[in-house]
């Protein structure tokens, strides 16, 4: 039961990432272990720490966007626009697109997203011509003719809420818009403000989750120089170790999670699958100097206890964990100090994975891909495995059970997803297998 007002379920995933497209796919190859790592490929890696990803091959954006979009919009908003399709899709919602009417003002729109500018390949070839004779940029030239230097649209492109522009427009979506800029806490904190929009009467129905082309040439010249990526190359897929002893960092990976959530009554009125129900969203803050972690992860675990206790809900009763599994040393320790705080004697029974080794790190959209995650696990009774986990960490592993080598039938009936921002941020969403 959610804390108070009205019940909302999942009835629609969109999910893109290295391993498919859609919701059954996504499952069903991480059921299988199987990985969209491998080298970059969309451009020459060669100057940068990392060169691995989980790039999405093969995407064609023109079967979710028309090509007066394709013009303003860059790859994230892209994959954010096909992940809000095939989420409609999948709810079975009419849309405009496809001859159906607009989702009106009772609908909201609640996106999170990492995106700072816009495609960056043409402006660089285009600022060439400030540069003088001596190497040095020439800023006069650039204020006289910048009309002429810049590409047109760069700045449209850039918005940062680009894609809450053209999702809104694309599907009539006239009620709550609002985006989240951050990690992998943007997306599930969009997902949690969505679901306490409709709990409390605010909208009927929202579209929400998060996105991001973390592994394209701008996204990866900011996370490369961090400290937080895995530079071990000559692993390839096995280079992305969640709590193992050998675990260096973690990997990108490009993709868009989106979640169709509903009224209960609502979807199950007009005959709706739910994937599970949203029970509880909780929030906190480790408040130390960014990268660094509380070592013993107390942000997460007051945003694990307090997602508990608004789906009215004790430790004993969660099920799965889709964890946040940042694949570093200080990363994956704190959050596993942060589950037994949190937990206390029933950490130990509840099984714990992520599916970011198989991924990358969707990075805005990570903790929307992980509610995602933990809503396929209760709707098909089966909890993934982390992939790589050959020798868990002790700090890791001591009082947590740790999936891993393969996936496991144990039909949870809560589960909780969890996202961590770089700077200390800390989601938690519950989610309950629909009575």
């Amino acid at each position: 039961m959610s804390g108070s007002g009205r019940q909302v379920v999942i009835s629609g995933i969109g999910l893109l990432t290295a391993l498919g497209e859609g919701p059954e796919a996504n499952f069903k190859a991480l059921v299988a272990g199987e990985s969209g790592i491998g080298p970059i490929r969309e451009y020459d890696p060669a100057p940068l720490q990392t060169r691995l990803g989980g790039e999405i091959g093969g995407f064609d954006a023109e079967r979710y966007a028309t090509k007066r979009q394709l013009r303003t919009v860059n790859r994230g908003d892209r994959l954010a626009l096909a992940a809000a399709r095939l989420a409609l899709d999948d709810a079975g919602l009419a849309h405009k697109q496809a001859g159906g009417g607009e989702l009106g003002h009772r609908a909201g729109l609640y996106l999170g997203g990492n995106k700072s500018l816009g495609r960056m390949e043409q402006l660089i070839e285009e600022l060439k011509v400030i540069r003088r004779p001596d190497g040095t940029a020439d800023l006069e030239h650039l204020a006289r003719h910048g009309d002429v230097i810049m590409p047109p649209l760069f700045f449209v492109e850039g918005l940062p809420a680009g894609a809450v522009f053209n999702i809104s427009q694309t599907y009539g979506i006239r009620g709550s818009s609002t985006f989240f800029a951050g990690y992998a806490d943007a997306g599930a904190t969009a997902i949690g403000r969505a679901m306490r929009a409709v709990r409390r009467g605010d909208a009927d129905v929202a579209i929400a989750g998060g996105y991001d082309d973390a592994t394209s040439w701008w996204s990866m010249t900011l996370l490369d120089r961090l400290g937080i990526l895995t530079t071990r190359n000559e692993q390839g897929q096995r280079a992305y170790r969640p709590y193992d002893l050998d675990r260096s960092g973690g990997l990108p990976g490009e993709g868009a999670a989106l979640l169709v959530l509903e009224e209960k009554q609502a979807a199950l009125a007009r005959g709706a699958r739910i994937y599970a129900e949203v029970t509880g969203y909780g929030a906190g803050h480790d408040g130390r100097t960014p990268p660094a972690v509380d070592p013993g992860g107390r942000g997460l675990a007051r945003a694990v206890r307090r997602s508990l206790e608004d789906a009215r809900l004790d430790a004993g009763d969660v099920g799965y964990i889709a964890s946040d599994g940042s694949g570093t040393v200080a990363g994956d320790a704190s959050e596993a100090a942060a589950l037994r705080t949190a937990l206390g004697a029933a950490a130990g029974a509840v099984p714990v994975s992520t599916p970011k080794p198989q991924t990358g790190h969707l990075v805005g959209g990570g903790g929307a891909l992980n509610a995602a995650v933990a809503a396929l696990a209760l709707h098909h009774g089966v909890v993934p495995a982390t992939s790589n986990l050959d020798r868990p960490d002790p700090r890791c592993a001591a009082g947590l059970d740790l999936v891993r080598g393969s996936a496991r039938e144990t039909a949870p009936r809560h589960a909780v997803a969890l996202a961590r921002g770089i700077e200390g941020q800390a989601v938690a969403l519950t989610l309950s297998r629909p009575a």
